[in-house]
């Protein structure tokens, strides 16, 4: 991928998760409506979601850290997976959209997880492989 186009798409996945993040704390209504019943302390784990998508997007533009970001960013898509699974399944409490975008939110995830590893990881997988051929070369 050209540098350039890279250095955009990190820049709006970025901006996404941590406007989505920031948004656990401004208006945390809808995200509590919409965790499932079995799992426990619903505010504590809306408040660390938006915790970690805030430090994702942040940590995805520090190549310090970028590695460590973007593999947590996979990881939170998938364990907040059942809470989009659920609201498509049962519906949104109290958030009144066509149930056809609820289910459209599943695989946007999909989607968002292939974009984080194809801009912020896929470099460091190329990198990875090309140090271990020229230690062997």
């Amino acid at each position: 991928m050209e540098k350039r186009r890279k250095v955009i798409l990190t820049w709006i996945i970025a901006i996404f998760f941590v406007g989505a993040g920031s948004n656990h704390f401004l208006n945390p209504s809808p995200y509590l409506s919409m965790m499932p019943s079995y799992l426990p302390w619903h505010y504590s784990l809306v408040w660390l979601s938006g915790v970690a998508e805030i430090c994702g997007g942040v940590g995805i533009l520090i190549r310090s850290v970028k590695l460590l970001a973007g593999w947590g960013l996979i990881a939170l898509l998938i364990a907040v997976f059942p809470a989009n699974l659920n609201v498509a399944i049962n519906g949104w409490p109290g958030v009144d959209i066509p149930k056809w975008s609820l289910w459209a939110r599943l695989p946007f995830q999909i989607i968002m997880i292939w974009a984080v590893y194809r801009v912020v990881l896929a470099d460091f997988a190329e990198f990875q492989k090309n140090a271990s051929f020229r230690k062997s070369a």
